[in-house]
């Protein structure tokens, strides 16, 4: 089942919003392509992604965090630095056992939900106090 980019998953910051999507559709294309039983052909190139554009989302989103001292700083720095990690044990996975089923799965499901999950309780954090700084 795909990911569906809802209002509760917008920032309201167009830049951050546009590289939420960008990962979200990372996942889906995944999926999309499981459908078409390609999935573990699309596998190595969905982790290349995710491996780099999450320490560049990051990193963007942290720089951010800091010009506007947002308080939480440390925290949510630290729940990117576990997600990173995370991707890169799933790189390691593959370089290891190649594109297996349960790799698919842990890459659509567990790297999907952390992100709208993240989106919607941390990130949206960080955006409501930057609107609250700003107005």
């Amino acid at each position: 089942m795909a990911y569906t980019w809802t209002k509760d998953l917008e920032t309201g910051n167009p830049f951050i919003d546009a590289q939420h999507q960008q990962l979200i559709k990372a996942v889906n294309d995944l999926l999309a392509a499981c459908s078409a039983g390609q999935g573990r052909d699309k596998l190595n190139q969905t982790l290349d992604f995710l491996a780099s554009y999450t320490v560049k989302h990051f990193g963007d989103e942290e720089r951010l965090q800091q010009q506007h001292q947002y308080p939480d700083y440390a925290n949510h720095k630290n729940l990117h630095e576990d997600f990173k990690l995370f991707v890169q044990d799933l790189v390691t996975q593959m370089k290891t056992a190649g594109p297996t089923t349960s790799l698919v799965g842990k890459v659509t499901f567990g790297v999907g939900d952390w992100l709208v999950n993240h989106i919607k309780k941390e990130d949206t954090k960080v955006a409501a106090f930057i609107r609250g700084k700003t107005t």
